[in-house]
């Protein structure tokens, strides 16, 4: 069915529901949804899983309030796009260029590709590591290995390096993906049944996601290891978190003597910070804002299907998104949270070193015990005598301290999911927490990689002013997914830091300013006209997104502030800032220009 009919069959649809009543209304809202769905499907990816994982780590359940509002402000500011965008059917790209700033029309697009390419590099380790350590299993890779180890072996002799081989395999393995991604965004761009078909795999995935995680924390509740009444506690908003411990690392902090207590309040609350930031930068990034009116433009919407665009929000995106990032936020904080294992617990140096939190928290431990260290060459490289020496004196020296500031060293390391499912698994039984975190961490990174790609098609037919033409859309899709398969090359090391600090810090600094445009945007009777909501209603919407403005400026800048003024930024630092500041001398310049554009005109 063409589009065009296809839109007024929905808007009949819609029609006849409402005559009918309130739930007549929501099974249509419910059949017709879809761009939520979509929302969902890329704000449940790596970095949700791993923000969450880290609020549970240091908060326990104390923090499970921040993506609960963080996604809540994303709603809103969705919400004002999709209005915008549906109240005058225009193009938002070539809107803002036109009508507000060119500076933040293309800055808005050239932080969605870029967003895009290098976030789909994590999305597709994720995946190959959910397929070898959970779903798989060593033998199936091992296979996988063998067949791609022949070309290495030709091409390097019989000392190809095990290096080597393992790229191939991560490079087949992600072809694999690649391929089976392409597929679901053919569906998507086929439209009519195939379409439609896109859509229910796509929340088959998101189910699968949901599924798997509240799953696990209903089997724990069976087990009775969860406390709900400290759990319904965790979700009212604490704003004393920005500034101080939380959980059971506070007490495990007041019991310590006063220079010690500093050394670990400091490093809890920087930790705690740029979890905050980056959980709730994960809610909505700058691509989700690029990708909300493109695909609602793409299904033939206009203001008839507004209160739906809500609706689609609100359940598709947000449900989704609380239930999972909450049980991962429970589970995490269940396993994590105030312990750690036997062995770095223990006053054995020994012991210590060989526990498999040592190596995360040896950095830490090192900076806590400086005085203790002086002799010793901390910073050796690893795999060096001098490092294992390092080691050694570090281990030591962590014996002699009191087993509430290992266990703080302890929240201070990073883990992930699979630490998570292997912690998870003398609890639940093996076999299920294996399935279903693979499985849960699978969709997540799959689905993500689906959405970065739709989205980049997205970006590509508006910087060639073609809007829905397939072979261009084509084009932005394959670019994304090339870039994501290629991670074996890029995510990884030096490469992998610097990546991150570009999609990061640019993504974050272009999200306040997404945000203000279509602030800007709201309020414009030049861009609204008659549908420029008036009186009471304007009045809402200013204050929810004057609200959720305020909170991505003060993300942003903490953000920025964090990378300049770290103290081995450097040369990253100065980039960061120059960056920053000449966007914004560009966006003043833009501003100015575009008032005496308008000065001349009148």
């Amino acid at each position: 069915m063409p589009i065009s009919e296809q839109v007024e069959a929905d808007r009949t649809l819609l029609a006849e529901a409402q005559q009918q009543g309130r739930m007549a209304q929501l099974i249509a809202f419910v059949r017709l949804s879809g761009p939520g769905w979509l929302q969902s499907a890329i704000t449940l990816g790596g970095g949700s899983l791993s923000g969450a994982l880290f609020l549970g780590i240091l908060g326990g359940t104390s923090l499970l309030w921040l993506q609960l509002v963080a996604i809540a402000m994303g709603v809103v500011m969705l919400s004002a796009i999709s209005y915008v965008t549906l109240s005058t059917g225009q193009r938002p790209f070539r809107l803002i260029n036109k009508h507000v700033n060119p500076v933040l029309g293309w800055g808005w697009i050239v932080a969605t590709i870029l967003a895009n390419m290098i976030w789909c590099m994590p999305q597709f380790s994720l995946c190959y590591e959910a397929l070898e350590k959970n779903l798989l299993g060593a033998e199936t890779m091992a296979s996988v290995q063998e067949i791609v180890s022949a070309p290495a072996a030709t091409a390097e002799g019989d000392a190809a390096s095990s290096a080597t081989i393992g790229r191939n395999t991560k490079l087949a393995v992600s072809v694999v993906l690649l391929m089976a991604a392409s597929l679901a965004v053919i569906l998507n761009q086929s439209g009519g049944k195939a379409s439609k078909l896109f859509d229910g795999f796509l929340k088959l995935l998101i189910a699968i996601v949901v599924i798997c995680f509240v799953g696990v924390v209903a089997l724990l509740t069976f087990n009775g290891q969860l406390n709900w009444s400290a759990i319904a506690g965790g979700f009212v908003p604490d704003l004393s978190t920005w500034n101080s411990p939380t959980g059971s690392l506070s007490a495990l902090i007041a019991g310590l003597p006063e220079q010690a207590g500093t050394f670990w309040t400091e490093r809890i609350v920087n930790a705690q910070r740029d979890v905050m930031i980056a959980a709730a930068a994960t809610a909505v990034g700058i691509n989700m804002t690029f990708l909300m009116p493109y695909s609602l433009l793409k299904r033939g919407w206009d203001r008839t299907f507004r209160g739906l665009a809500r609706f689609d929000l609100s359940t598709g995106m947000a449900i989704p998104y609380v239930l999972v990032t909450s049980c991962v936020v429970i589970a995490a904080g269940t396993r994590f949270h105030g312990t750690a294992d036997e062995g770095f617990r223990s006053s054995d140096p020994a012991q210590i070193q060989s526990s498999g939190l040592f190596n995360g928290a040896r950095g830490t431990l090192a900076a806590r015990l400086e005085s203790n260290l002086a002799e010793v060459d901390v910073k050796a490289k690893k795999g060096t005598p001098e490092y294992d020496a390092a080691s050694q004196a570090i281990a030591e020296a962590a014996a002699t301290l009191p087993e509430s500031e290992r266990i703080l060293a302890a929240a201070l390391v990073k883990r992930s999911g699979f630490d998570l499912a292997a912690a998870i698994a003398p609890l639940l039984g093996d076999k299920f927490a294996r399935i279903a975190f693979g499985l849960g961490i699978f969709g997540m990174g799959f689905s993500t990689i689906i959405i970065l790609m739709l989205i980049n098609g997205f970006a590509f037919c508006e910087l060639a002013d073609r809007p829905h033409h397939r072979g261009v859309s084509a084009l932005g899709c394959i670019v994304a997914g090339i870039s994501g398969a290629s991670w074996p090359f890029f995510w990884q090391g030096d490469t992998q830091f610097y990546l991150a600090i570009v999609a990061s810090t640019f993504g974050m600094m272009l999200l306040p300013i997404a945000y203000i445009t279509f602030f800007l945007m709201m309020n414009s009777r030049m861009i609204m006209g008659d549908q420029k909501p008036t009186g009471i209603r304007l009045a809402v919407w200013n204050v929810l997104m004057a609200i959720s403005v305020a909170g991505a400026v003060a993300a942003a800048w903490t953000a920025i502030s964090a990378k300049v003024n770290a103290p081995d930024a450097g040369m990253t630092g100065k980039i960061v800032l120059i960056c920053a500041i000449g966007y914004i001398v560009a966006v003043v310049i833009g501003f100015a220009q575009r008032r005496g554009q308008l000065s001349t005109n009148g």
